[in-house]
C-alpha cells in the first residue's frame, strides 16, 4: 500500500469539524430532547460524512475527517459515551463552580449567555460505555481508501473542565484521580482505532495554549 507520505512532499488535511447543514442542526436538536431516535439520527448524519468525505476526495485531501457531524461540540458528545458524566449547562453550574466571581467574569468575556454553553460535567465514576469514535472511524473507512483521521477531545481539556469540585469532589479526590480515569479511557480509544486500521489520531488541547500565554494553569476553562 502506498501511503501519502511516499508519494507528497506534504499531507493535506482538514482540522476535523465542518459546518453543519440546516438538516444536520434540526437532527442534533432532535436527537437532544428525544424527538429523534438514534437510527434516525444516524440515517441523517451518515448522509452528512458521505457528503463531507466526497468534497474532500474531490478538493484532493490525502487525510479525510469525518467533520465531526454526529457531535454537538468536540467534547460535550463524550457524555454519551460515558458514564459518570451530565451534559449541564453553564447556568446549571453558576451556584457551584469554585470561584463564582472568576466564573461570571470569563461569561461575560465569552459573551454568550450562560444556558448556550453546555459542559461534561463528571457527577460519577467514569466508565467508558461505549466507543468515543471507533464506529465513526469504521463508518468512514468504509467510504474511502485514503487514510482517516478521527479526532479527540484531549486529556488535559477534559480534565479541567469536566471538575466541578461540588460535584466531581464526592467521586474523585482530586483532579489527578480524575485525570487517571480520563487518560484509561482515551488510551483505550486509541489502542482499538489503531487496532482498526485508523492511521491518524489527533488530539484537541486548545486550552494548553491559554495556559502558554497567560500561566493561569487554576482558572476555570469550559470551551
Amino acid at each position: 500500500m502506498t501511503t501519502p507520505s511516499q508519494t507528497t512532499l506534504f499531507q493535506t488535511t482538514q482540522v476535523g469539524s465542518w459546518p453543519r447543514s440546516k438538516t444536520m442542526l434540526r437532527a442534533l436538536r432532535d436527537r437532544r430532547v428525544g424527538e429523534l431516535s438514534r437510527a434516525a439520527f444516524d440515517a441523517v448524519a451518515d448522509e452528512e460524512v458521505r457528503r463531507t468525505v466526497r468534497i474532500q476526495e474531490e478538493a484532493g485531501l490525502d487525510i479525510v475527517v469525518d467533520g465531526e457531524h454526529r457531535r454537538d461540540n468536540f467534547y460535550s458528545f463524550i457524555t454519551e459515551k460515558v458514564e459518570g458524566t451530565k451534559l449541564m449547562s453553564l447556568a446549571e453550574m453558576l451556584d457551584e463552580v469554585e470561584d463564582k466571581s472568576g466564573f461570571e467574569e470569563m461569561l461575560t468575556t465569552l459573551d454568550v449567555p450562560a444556558s448556550a454553553i453546555r459542559n461534561p460535567t463528571c457527577i460519577g465514576k467514569l466508565k467508558r460505555r461505549e466507543p468515543l469514535a471507533l464506529n465513526d472511524f469504521r463508518f468512514v473507512k468504509s467510504l474511502t481508501d485514503k487514510p482517516v483521521k478521527i479526532t479527540l477531545p484531549g486529556p488535559y481539556l477534559l480534565n479541567r473542565s469536566m471538575w466541578v469540585g461540588a460535584y466531581t469532589g464526592k467521586v474523585y479526590e482530586n483532579q489527578q484521580a480524575l485525570g487517571d480515569d480520563v487518560v484509561a479511557i482515551l488510551r483505550a480509544e486509541l489502542i482499538e482505532l489503531a487496532e482498526a486500521g485508523c492511521e491518524f489520531v489527533q488530539f484537541d488541547e486548545p486550552v494548553l495554549t491559554e495556559i502558554v500565554m497567560s500561566q493561569e494553569c487554576g482558572r476555570r476553562t469550559f470551551m
